[in-house]
């Protein structure tokens, strides 16, 4: 598919969008909410299609979870629209401003970064949470859904203009701040890495393939976001109760996603007692992929077969690997420091936790940890955009450039200097 045609609109729009008041942006948002609200219905027919081509083909039920939509994922999507619209608009705020001894005023102003695009796989949200934070922000977006997603994304795009058109005449609706290249072609993603020029920052989002081509492949600027090899460190002083929840909530509430725990690190001074505890929680819901220790540990136990072994001896990739699955590698280790060590060995800096009843690790674990979100004594699935208040998010960036975490509003902004004279020459 050739995308030529996508470059100019796209770059209209976001001169348009720079100009537009924060009230103009938000009236056409509030327009767009109406418009995918009433077009719900084709919605979740379009859906209803991309799942079930997907489980014909034979996805996982983890992964086919990220790709529904239903009447309440669709009322989550509008609330998230909602939010965005309350949110302060960051264009044209001024950081900081001074004065030269010159006499010369310089103000630091925050502006849009223009044609921005997103490669993203199977969730449909990402399509409505991408355009409503790139046009509040003054950007133009150009969205590359997966394949397994084209209906949905069809769907949602056709009513997000519908929304764009119907304030289009006011000022306030600018269809040309979004396109969707829907032709399927592989070719879409390594002609949009390539657009130099055309497209000012390309965000890849979803599972680690797709982020490392984009990474190693574009030569348009890239905020990566990451894969989520995400550890929880149960230490010697936590409350094993507490620390029972908090692994099956990362581990088991949306096992698909990029803040699921993947990797469940266990003080040797409480294995023991703490492990046969996560494999009852478990219920034999969930593959153990265990190191010596505790496998050792564990294969005593009587567990009940579900089409697989439940208690399996590790690998070594299996600590470098995003599962997105109802699998979970565990490791036994001495000290929080030996857990600050392998954590940042085998992470991709993305969410960690400790669950700790000392106040000294707590500070030890979330000093040491390289990642985005570090947490104590909570599950790794708080790292969202609309957990964090942005309403929605971009994606999990795991850089340290430009923004890291979860991305808002001001993830797609950058900042220019003005300067104003009076006759002033050097």
């Amino acid at each position: 598919m050739n995308l030529e045609k996508f470059y100019g609109s796209l770059r209209r729009g976001a001169n348009f969008l720079v100009q537009l008041s924060s009230k103009q942006k938000n009236d056409a948002l509030y327009s767009v909410s109406h418009a995918i609200n009433n077009s719900r219905k084709k919605i979740l027919e379009a859906n209803a299609i991309d799942v079930k081509n997907a489980r014909e083909k034979g996805m996982s039920e983890s992964l086919i979870d990220r790709l529904v939509l239903n009447d309440k994922r669709i009322d989550d999507i509008l609330e998230s629209i909602k939010i965005i619209i309350a949110q302060t608009d960051p264009i044209g705020t001024s950081d900081k401003g001074w004065y030269t001894p010159e006499g010369l005023q310089i103000r630091q102003m925050r502006v849009p970064l223009g044609v921005c695009a997103i490669i993203y796989e199977s969730r449909p949200n990402v399509t409505v949470d991408a355009f409503a934070l790139a046009y509040k922000s003054g950007n133009a977006i150009l969205l590359r859904g997966s394949s397994s997603a084209l209906n949905s994304n069809r769907a949602l795009v056709k009513a997000i203009k519908e929304g764009l058109k119907n304030c289009e005449q006011n000022g306030c609706g600018i269809p040309e701040a979004i396109e969707l290249a829907d032709s399927g072609d592989r070719e879409e993603v390594s002609e949009i890495l390539n657009a130099v020029g055309k497209i000012d920052v390309v965000l890849p989002r979803g599972g680690a393939n797709l982020i490392k081509t984009v990474v190693e492949n574009a030569r348009v600027p890239v905020i990566e976001t990451g894969s989520g090899i995400c550890h929880i460190f149960v230490d010697k002083s936590a409350n094993l109760e507490k620390a029972v929840k908090i692994v099956e909530n990362a581990k088991l509430q949306r096992p698909g996603v990029c803040n699921a725990m993947e990797v469940l690190l266990v003080h040797e001074k409480i294995a023991c007692e703490f492990l046969p505890m996560v494999v009852k929680n478990f219920a034999g819901r969930v593959q153990l992929r265990c190191d010596e220790k505790s496998f050792n540990i564990l294969n005593s136990i009587d567990t009940k077969d579900n089409d697989f072994k439940i208690i399996k001896r590790s690998s070594e990739s299996d600590f470098d690997t995003e599962f997105l699955d109802y699998i979970l590698a565990i490791k036994i280790v001495c000290n929080v420091e030996e857990a600050v060590e392998h954590i940042n060995t085998h992470n991709t800096k993305h969410s960690e936790s400790i669950v700790t009843e000392s106040v000294t690790n707590a500070k030890i674990f979330q000093k040491c940890v390289d990642a985005a979100c570090v947490y104590v004594n909570a599950s790794t699935r708080f790292t969202d955009g609309g957990v964090f208040g942005y309403g929605a998010e971009l994606g999990i960036s795991t850089q340290k450039l430009h923004v890291r975490g979860p991305m808002g509003l001001t993830a797609l902004t950058s900042t220019k200097y003005l300067i104003d004279g009076d006759g002033h020459v050097r």
